[in-house]
């Protein structure tokens, strides 16, 4: 079996596994976020290089105050959480997005990670944080015309330099299967559609083996093997 270089799971169910279970939405969210580290342990024994946690994205600023404020506070506190948790598994932490609407502390937050945990030399994380694969794409091309690049000088490597994943997209080029992109019951949110809105992919993941699960986040891991399976 060809193990996969990168692998990005949307993470998405999280409320619907609460409200089933008659619990509060943001419950679900968390239980959600402490699956995280435990997904990222059985890709690494997998071999996987790469994982993408699509965790917030651009279009979740539209969800209700309380459900958004929530989130930040989870996310905030993982990350914090994240500096004992990547150097106790050698995990190299970076977050993709568009940070820039993120509070002081946040974005501090993030700089520290990013910085405590860039020696490490196991499994590497990416965190997105309001990120849509088209804001990344149009500050990407925003950047380009303020360095002034012509259109002659645009090459895919160069317009790679310019997203938030640069540096790593080496998974696209070591491997005929470089990128598994996992969807955990996403279509239940889309109804009658054979796939979700483009935007909500990472721009990382174009050309990969797209995997739907009918199984919400928290659920991850309870079944040994999931991720094997």
């Amino acid at each position: 079996m060809k193990i996969p270089k990168h692998v990005a799971i949307i993470l998405d169910g999280n409320g619907r596994w609460a409200k089933k279970r008659g619990m509060p939405r943001n419950y679900g969210h968390t239980m959600g976020a402490k699956n995280v580290e435990v997904i990222c342990k059985a890709a690494h024994d997998l071999g996987i290089e790469y994982v993408t946690m699509y965790a917030f994205s651009t279009e979740n600023w539209n969800r209700p105050q309380n459900e958004v404020d929530a989130l930040m506070k989870l996310l905030s506190s993982y990350l914090k959480n994240c500096i004992k948790t990547a150097d106790k598994n050698n995990m190299r932490v970076r977050v993709i997005g568009d940070t820039s609407r993120l509070d002081d502390k946040f974005q501090q937050q993030i700089a520290v990670l990013e910085r405590e945990s860039a020696h490490n030399t196991g499994l590497n994380l990416q965190i997105a944080i309001n990120y849509g694969a088209r804001d990344e794409m149009i500050r990407g091309m925003k950047k380009m015309w303020q360095d002034g690049i012509s259109a002659e000088e645009i090459t895919e490597e160069k317009y790679e330099s310019y997203l938030d994943t640069k540096g790593m997209h080496q998974w696209r080029k070591t491997s005929c299967c470089g990128s598994l992109l996992i969807v955990s019951y996403i279509l239940q949110r889309f109804p009658g559609k054979s796939e979700a809105p483009e935007n909500s992919f990472p721009t990382s993941c174009c050309g990969s083996l797209l995997i739907v699960i009918i199984l919400e986040v928290p659920d991850f891991g309870i079944v040994t093997g999931d991720m094997e399976r």
